[in-house]
Order: structure tokens, then sequence, then C-alpha cells
């Protein structure tokens, strides 16, 4: 899916699914148990070695305290599975031992720490900490084949603030960049927790609203209007007075089932439309005076066969 003409772009998405920590935690006690009766029974080096194991796994989990917790507890357990005093003798030492436990621990928590962050980062709008387009693509293609096996409603809200270039023009770029950042703001602050967000121009937005019909979408989008348009922002360092933003809001809402989805070409397909008809909508809003909100009717599908085309 591809809502923009050109190349998406490359850079606060939710994180991957992982495991709950109640059922993590039972993973890594578990594994170190098993791992200290095969120890206990085998005395073997090999063995010894699938320590690394939960230690990893509980520092990609619970972080650098995890990992180090677990390293701790499996220096605790090799040493009971394998008793002796400290020796330099021989063989690996225990201290050494010990130091790459507990390195383990901190350097997967730091890996998966930084991966994370670079995985945030790559799919978050750093001026607004809302979604990318790359990011909102992914999860609309998601929530459209969710409505379609669900048949409950799925709407969109496409928006851009009103006279922004006005505002660039008179007070600056920085000023209608804070502006901009102050409705990414607003919209994180007021939409339905379910709501998904996005940036995906200089002062335009796109907002999906799983099982929200159109009275609901435009309840929502009149929330967000207003709290933008009594906001007193500072801009640029200029305390600017209430009124001084407005948006335009364009509104479209459908009921998507297994048949819609026979009628067009992909889940895609079904996004692309949804996204084409809050557009228009939007412009009917701009046409219409700005500092408003332009409802679009359900959409209407062809049964030909439809082109999948960028905007």
């Amino acid at each position: 899916m591809q809502l923009t003409h050109g190349h998406p772009s490359t850079r606060l998405v939710t994180e991957s699914p992982r495991l709950p920590t109640t059922w993590a935690a039972v993973a890594t006690i578990a594994a170190l148990f098993g791992i200290l009766a095969l120890d206990a029974s085998t005395a073997s080096a090999p063995v010894q070695h699938l320590y690394y194991l939960p230690i990893v796994f509980a520092g990609v989990t619970f972080g650098w305290r995890g990992g180090v917790a677990c390293a701790f507890v499996a220096i605790v357990f090799y040493h009971l599975a394998n008793w002796h005093p400290l020796t330099w003798h021989n063989e690996e030492p225990d201290v050494l031992q010990m130091m790459v436990f507990i390195a383990a621990g901190l350097l997967s928590a730091r890996l998966a720490d930084d991966a994370r962050r670079l995985r945030r980062m790559a799919l978050t709008d750093d001026l607004t900490g809302l979604h990318n387009l790359r990011s909102f693509e992914e999860r609309l293609r998601v929530l459209v084949a969710d409505a379609c096996e669900s048949g409950k409603p799925l709407s969109l809200l496409v928006l851009d603030v009103d006279r922004l270039k006005s505002l660039n023009d008179v007070h600056g770029h920085l000023a209608g960049a804070e502006a901009v950042r102050l409705v990414g703001r607003i919209l994180a602050d007021r939409l339905p927790s379910n709501a998904v967000a996005c940036r995906y121009g200089g002062d335009e937005f796109v907002v999906a609203l799983p099982e929200s019909d159109a009275s609901e979408a435009s309840a929502v989008a009149e929330r967000v209007a207003r709290h933008v348009n009594e906001a007193a922002p500072l801009l640029a360092g200029v305390q600017h007075p209430a009124t001084t933003l407005s948006i335009s809001v364009g509104v479209v809402s459908h009921v998507f089932d297994r048949t819609t989805r026979r009628l067009v070409e992909s889940i895609d397909a079904l996004g692309e439309q949804l996204f084409h008809a809050a557009d228009t909508a939007l412009y009917a809003a701009k046409n219409g005076g700005r500092n408003r909100i332009s409802v679009t009717p359900s959409l209407r599908h062809s049964p030909q066969r439809r082109e999948n085309r960028s905007l």
C-alpha cells in the first residue's frame, strides 16, 4: 500500500509482540532448573554452556536487571552442580566463568534495547512522535483485514493545519513546525486508545479508527478540532492567542465484509480507497472555508477490477 507519490519515508510504532512477562519468567526459571539437573548428572562442560541460553533470554526480555539476576542464579546453580572451591587449576577459572555469565546478561540486554530503539526510530515520525507513513501503512493493512473478517466499521480521518503557509511566512518555519508538533500532541492525547495516527506529510495527518462508525468518527474529529482551536500555542518563543490554529478534517467510514473484499483486488486497494475518500472529504472541508469537518458517505465499490495506483 502506498498513500503518497514516490518512495515512502523510512523514519512510535508499537513494539513487536513479546512473550507475556509471567510466562517469560516461568520459562527462564524452568530452563535454569532443567540445565541444573543436566549439569548435576553429567558435569559436562557443553551442558554448562547451556546456562547462557536463559541468561540471554532474560537479558532480551527483562533488560539488564533481568539478565544480571539470571546470571547470578546461573552462577549459584553452576556451583551447586559442580561443588568445589575456586580453582585456577587445569580448567577455566570459576571467577572468569562468573564474569562471562554476567557479561552475557548485560550485553544481550544492551543489544536488544538498541534493536528496539532503532526499530522505533525507523517507524516513528520524529517531529510528532506519531506513526510515520511506513508504519501506518502496515497497521492500516491489518485494520482493514480485521474489519473484513469482523464486519465492523473502520473510519479514517484525514486532516491538515489551516493556513500553515501564512504562519510560516509571517512567523518563520520554526513556528510552523511547532504548530504541526502541537497538533500531533493533541492527536496523541485526545484520540481513542485503539486509534492509529500518522503524520504522512508536512502538515497532513491521517487517523484510523477501528470499530468506529461515521458518527463516532465525526465526534472524535470535532473533539480534536476543538482542542486545536482552543489552544493558545507558544510558537518560536512567541505566545499566540486561542483560535490561532485550526484544522480541516475529512471523515469516511465503511463497514467492510467478505463481499466487499471480493469486489476489489486486494486489502491494499481497500485501504487506498478509504484514504482517497477521506482525502476527498478533506478537500471539501478546505473548499468550504476551512476549520470544518466534512463527512463522506460510505464507499461505493465497483465490481470491476480496480487498478492499484499510488496517490
